[in-house]
């Protein structure tokens, strides 16, 4: 969102700034704004009301896209956008997570797309979003969505089945027996769909494999 704590200047809520929110652009026509943008601001804006989308990628199975939005005081949130639905807002300042921020109680929901999960920093402190998982050398997890914890190093998954999160399930004990990760800071996919986890901690680029 571009201000010091809290964002202080309502960032992620104004349309004449291009800080707190996801951006859409065409690199051939730029800057011709591509047609389906918000309207009433400024023209790249796609998505508004989010603090710090760490990070956000695409379901190659279904072009639905998976926002990992960094929290400020209490929430980390995953985000979702099906295919083509842009220019929603996900509500940060007025929320965090689902929870009002600013004002802390009775906010208005009117026209906020809330988070479809969520966790407390009992759990962690900077929400890593990843990816949906699309290879084929574990088929237990097609179509499972695996994002984490910078600080705690947890590793979740979710699916979405007609609309709704189902069979949400930690993996930190399947992919990380031995607790040694150093700082979770990114996720990736090659070319087969195959996942695969930066460790900061010890600059380490990890593959996830079938046990």
């Amino acid at each position: 969102d571009g201000g010091s704590g809290g964002d202080p200047l309502n960032n992620g809520q104004r349309l004449d700034t291009k800080l707190g929110k996801i951006l859409r652009i065409d690199v051939d026509a730029y800057p011709t704004p591509p047609a389906g943008n918000v309207t009433g601001g400024d023209p790249d804006i796609w998505d508004l009301g989010l603090r710090n989308p760490f990070r956000f990628g695409f379901d190659r199975g279904t072009g639905d896209l998976y926002i990992g939005d960094v929290g400020q005081n209490e929430f980390e949130e995953i985000d979702f956008e099906s295919r083509g639905t842009g220019r929603r807002n996900y509500g940060w300042r007025t929320t965090e997570g689902t929870h009002c921020f600013d004002p802390a109680t009775g906010c208005n929901l009117t026209g906020l797309t809330l988070p479809v999960a969520e966790y407390s920093h009992a759990d962690g402190c900077a929400v890593i979003g990843g990816y949906v998982y699309r290879g084929s050398a574990i088929p237990g997890i097609v179509g499972r969505y695996l994002y984490a914890d910078f600080c705690s190093n947890r590793i979740w998954s979710f699916v979405r089945d007609g609309g709704q999160v189902t069979s949400t399930l930690e993996l930190t004990d399947v992919l990380d027996p031995t607790h040694t990760l150093g700082g979770i800071t990114s996720f990736g996919e090659d070319a087969n769909g195959e996942l695969y986890l930066v460790d900061g901690g010890h600059g380490l680029v990890l593959r996830v494999d079938p046990e």
